[in-house]
C-alpha cells in the first residue's frame, strides 16, 4: 500500500508541476489575437484563392485589422460590397478600386500557329513546359493543356476546342490571379476591366526578333516599333522584341491598333469602326469640254471706219438748174 500511495502521489506532484510550467509559459508566450480578425474573416467570402496577396481569408482579415486603413487591399472575389462591410466592422473608409480582370495575351490559334509536333503525355501546361516546350514553334504561347481552367475556382476560364486557347467569361471572373499563377508561362495577365469594360493590351508574349517570331505565329509581335511612335500619350513601351501596352496611361484612342502590321493589338468591347463612305467617282470630261471657252477678238478698226459719219449733201441735177 505504501508503494501505491507513493507512486500516486508522486504523479500528482509531478503533474502539478508540469501544469504550474505549462502555465507560465502560456502568460509568458501568450499572443493577443485582436477580436476584430474573427469579425472580418466571417465576411469574407472563404474562397482562400490567394487574389488579395496574402495566405487565405484570414491573413486577409489580419492584414486590415493591423494596416489601420484599407488603402491597397482588396478582395478580388467578394469585390466593393464585402470591403464596405469590413470598413464597418474597423471603423475604416472604404477606398474604392478599378476593377479587373483576367486577360489572355496569345493569339497563337491553330490557324495562327501551326503545329510541328504532337504530345502524348500528361495534359498538364507545367509538365508540357518542363519537359519538350509545346506542340508550336513558338516557346512564349499558350501550351493549352488548362492548368488555369482547374485553377479557377469560379468556372471563369474554359479551352476553345476549335483555337485551343483559354477563354475568359468576364462575368465570372473575380480577378482572384489563381489563373496566372497556374500558367507556366505566364501569359495571362490581371488587368483593369478599363471604362465601359473596354480596354485595349498586346496579345502576344513571344520575345524573339521579328522574323524568327513570325515564323512561329502569324499574329506574333515583331517589335517595329510602330505601335510606340503612334501612341500619343506614352503608354507603350518596347522592351525584348515586345511591346506593352501600360493600362494606366492607356486612353483607348485605339491608334496602336490601326497602325500595327500584325494585328497583335486588341481592343475589347469597342463599337465597330465606322465604315467610310467613299467618294463619288468624278465624271469623264470631254475633250471638247474641257478646252478653255474661246474668247472673242475684237478686230482693229480702220481709222476711215473710225471717222463718224457725215451726212452727203445731194448735188442738184441738170434738169433743177
Amino acid at each position: 500500500m505504501n508503494l501505491i500511495l507513493i507512486a500516486v502521489i508522486s504523479l500528482g506532484a509531478i503533474g502539478l508541476v508540469a501544469a504550474v510550467i505549462l502555465y507560465a509559459a502560456s502568460k509568458k508566450f501568450a499572443v493577443y489575437e485582436d477580436p476584430r480578425i474573427a469579425q472580418v474573416s466571417e465576411v469574407l467570402p472563404q474562397a482562400n484563392c490567394g487574389g488579395c496577396g496574402y495566405p487565405g481569408c484570414s491573413g486577409f482579415a489580419a492584414a486590415c485589422v493591423k494596416a489601420g486603413s484599407l488603402e491597397g487591399k482588396m478582395c478580388p472575389v467578394g469585390g466593393q460590397p464585402v470591403m464596405e462591410k469590413v470598413a464597418s466592422i474597423l471603423g475604416f473608409e472604404a477606398v474604392a478600386s478599378e476593377p479587373k480582370v483576367a486577360v489572355v495575351r496569345c493569339n497563337g490559334t491553330c490557324a495562327n500557329r501551326p503545329r510541328i509536333t504532337e504530345y502524348d503525355g500528361v495534359r498538364s501546361c507545367a509538365v508540357a513546359n518542363a519537359t519538350y516546350g509545346g506542340e508550336s514553334g513558338c516557346t512564349f504561347g499558350c501550351l493549352g493543356c488548362g492548368d488555369c481552367v482547374s485553377a479557377c475556382q469560379f468556372g471563369a476560364i474554359s479551352i476553345n476546342p476549335e483555337t485551343g486557347l483559354p477563354e475568359v467569361d468576364e462575368s465570372k471572373c473575380t480577378a482572384c490571379g489563381a489563373c496566372a499563377k497556374a500558367c507556366p508561362r505566364n501569359i495571362i495577365e490581371i488587368r483593369p476591366k478599363g471604362k465601359n469594360n473596354r480596354r485595349v493590351y498586346v496579345q502576344c508574349m513571344n520575345k524573339d526578333k521579328g522574323v524568327v517570331a513570325r515564323k512561329a505565329c502569324e499574329t506574333a509581335c515583331i517589335g517595329c516599333g510602330k505601335c510606340v511612335k503612334t501612341c500619343p500619350f506614352g503608354a507603350i513601351t518596347l522592351e525584348n522584341n515586345l511591346a506593352y501596352i501600360d493600362p494606366d496611361k492607356c486612353k483607348s484612342c485605339r491608334k496602336c491598333e490601326t497602325e500595327c502590321p500584325q494585328n497583335a493589338i486588341i481592343a475589347v468591347n469597342f463599337p465597330p469602326r465606322k465604315v467610310r463612305e467613299a467618294a463619288p467617282a468624278a465624271k469623264p470630261v470631254s475633250a471638247e469640254a474641257s478646252k478653255p471657252a474661246a474668247v472673242p477678238v475684237a478686230k482693229p478698226v480702220s481709222a476711215e471706219a473710225s471717222k463718224p459719219a457725215e451726212a452727203s449733201e445731194e448735188k442738184p441735177t441738170s434738169a433743177e438748174k
